[in-house]
């Protein structure tokens, strides 16, 4: 029943999200036949706004359907702990399991929760980043290393990797209303996992992988997000490079 529910309401965001808002979605490269099928990770890249649910759009059904059966996303407490936005992040996926930002019993919850049929959703910066193309503390936004232990958690499947362009045209961190009939840029990547983790780890060995993961996964959000940030935006180009 949680399953449907949830759902039920990522239909209902998706029907929203295209009456007020215009989508522009490609992928990088050639995908292959079926890039939906055998989706292990998905690696949301420029966190910017709470507001990234609306991306759902411009996905198609069957994807939206594996996070509200398959899907396990682990979300900040702070986020979960908001009056109503909390209880909307603790329905967007079949697992939801509250975090803190440190290496403690709140992330072995998520690698212990992982099975063989689980699609992992994760926003690998772990916060999100203010108007000035930094996150809350005047720091740049860089990848958290959580991602690695998910990586080497699963043995094969694919990972997709999403650019997004930002919201920050449509609802900047600390606004209450969004603005309405924008367009939601994104571009998307799919990588096999188990070919990913091997050549990181033949290049740099076990002990350096999850530094080199770190490096690559900034490098292809850094080149991807940059040709997509909107004019009007141009701290947030500068901190994409």
């Amino acid at each position: 029943m949680r399953e449907e529910c949830i759902y039920a309401m990522l239909r209902t965001i998706k029907g929203l999200s295209n009456v007020f808002y215009r989508f522009d979605i490609q992928w990088v490269h050639q995908p292959p036949a079926d890039p939906w099928r055998h989706l292990r990770l998905v690696a949301f890249l420029n966190h910017t706004s709470l507001y990234e649910p609306l991306f759902v759009g411009g996905f198609p059904n069957e994807f939206i359907k594996r996070i509200a059966f398959k899907g396990l996303m682990p979300v900040a407490d702070k986020a979960t702990r908001r009056p109503l936005m909390g209880l909307f992040f603790r329905l967007v996926a079949k697992n939801v399991v509250s975090i803190t930002r440190k290496n403690d019993h709140t992330w072995n919850r998520v690698l212990s929760t992982m099975k063989p049929d689980t699609m992992v959703i994760i926003m690998p910066e772990g916060r999100m980043m203010r108007a000035n193309g930094l996150d809350k503390h005047g720091q740049p936004m860089t990848v958290r290393g959580g991602i690695a232990d998910i990586v080497q958690s699963i043995p094969e499947g694919r990972m997709l990797l999403t650019y997004s362009a930002g919201l920050h045209h449509v609802q900047i961190p600390g606004q209450r209303i969004p603005k309405i009939f924008k367009t939601l840029l994104m571009r998307l990547e799919t990588i096999d996992i188990a070919k990913y983790r091997n050549r990181l780890m033949g290049r740099c060995g076990p002990d350096g992988f999850k530094k080199a993961l770190i490096r690559d996964l900034e490098a292809r959000r850094d080149r991807h997000c940059a040709g997509l940030v909107p004019a009007a935006l141009p701290a947030y180009a500068t901190a994409l490079g």
